[in-house]
């Protein structure tokens, strides 16, 4: 897949100008619902004979037009978010700078240079696909605005049961906790990435020596608690339990949330390792403690819980 990077006003190269379809979206997740706009793109070219093309925004518009819920932590961060839409065997993919300036373009100007001048000849959206100042370009607005130069296919809802399968609603489950329920919606289970930091090196004073987290990107994270995830570290998979937190046992007023996460049967140095955390099942609430015992008591019945849940040998 050939990654081109966008601002405006655009300047599109020759290779820029090969006839292709293209699926519109900003794709946080790229959910079952997202994958199905842009796997009917990938199936429209080939029936077409033509490339299949994705377009997609950076940052997300709800940061430049300054609005009161700004999205600013993500499912799958710009990188990540790459890597889903090459795994989905699209050729191109084009990352446009969602700038102050682009927000301002009218409808038929969007359509003109980010679709009539990209030689695109169909449109794959969502039905809840808005272009143009204040959003005023919707997909009914688009055969309008088309020139007589492509066509389009709009996507309907895609639901899971009763609920619309949305990044939305996959950021709500992050923050009730239900990492459960969320493979349904996404394909796969939630992960995070980051790198192994030095922290306070208390687990191992207690028995339960933990590998500590930091992220590079800014991802949504679930809910505060303790929950039964694997770690993807040197090439391996391993289960363990994970607390997200501010370690109210140990700290009055931590502002930032903690990443530590204890593996079973686990004894390497992963120091500056590169690591993907992967959340399964919920166990419980962060709590805070009196004393240490109690924490080590409740920790182990967190590991006994966790084991269960990945029938792993106790």
């Amino acid at each position: 897949m050939e990654t081109i990077y966008l601002s405006h006003p655009p300047k599109i190269a020759n290779k820029m100008q090969a006839q292709k379809v293209m699926a519109f979206g900003y794709f946080d997740g790229v959910h079952i619902g997202h994958q199905k706009v842009i796997l009917t793109a990938k199936e429209l070219a080939g029936q077409k004979g033509i490339k299949s093309a994705v377009m997609t925004f950076h940052p997300h518009p709800s940061v430049i037009l300054r609005k009161e819920q700004a999205i600013q932590h993500m499912l799958t961060p710009l990188h990540e978010k790459i890597e889903a839409i090459e795994k989905l065997g699209i050729d191109e993919l084009y990352i446009v700078d969602f700038s102050e300036e682009f927000s301002q373009l009218l409808p038929q100007e969007f359509v003109d240079e980010y679709i009539i001048n990209l030689n695109v000849k169909h449109v794959v959206a969502g039905f809840d696909f808005t272009y143009g100042k204040m959003g005023k370009g919707t997909m009914e607005t688009i055969p309008f605005h088309s020139r007589g130069q492509f066509t389009q296919t709009v996507i309907d809802k895609v639901h899971l049961q009763s609920e619309k399968i949305s990044s939305s609603y996959i950021r709500k489950l992050l923050e009730n906790g239900q990492v459960n329920e969320i493979p349904n919606l996404l394909g796969r289970f939630y992960n995070i990435r980051g790198k192994i930091v030095h922290g306070e090196k208390r687990g191992s004073t207690i028995g339960f020596p933990t590998a500590n987290i930091g992220l590079v990107e800014p991802y949504h994270l679930p809910k505060t608690g303790v929950y039964a995830v694997e770690l993807n570290v040197l090439g391996e998979y391993y289960k363990g339990v994970c607390n997200i937190g501010y370690k109210p046992t140990f700290h009055q007023k931590l502002t930032e949330k903690s990443i530590e996460v204890h593996l079973f049967d686990f004894d390497q140095n992963i120091y500056g390792e590169s690591v993907e955390l992967i959340f399964h099942n919920r166990i419980r609430d962060e709590q805070k403690f009196n004393g240490i015992q109690e924490l080590v008591t409740r920790i182990h019945e967190d590991v006994k819980e966790a084991k269960e849940f990945f029938k792993v040998k106790l």
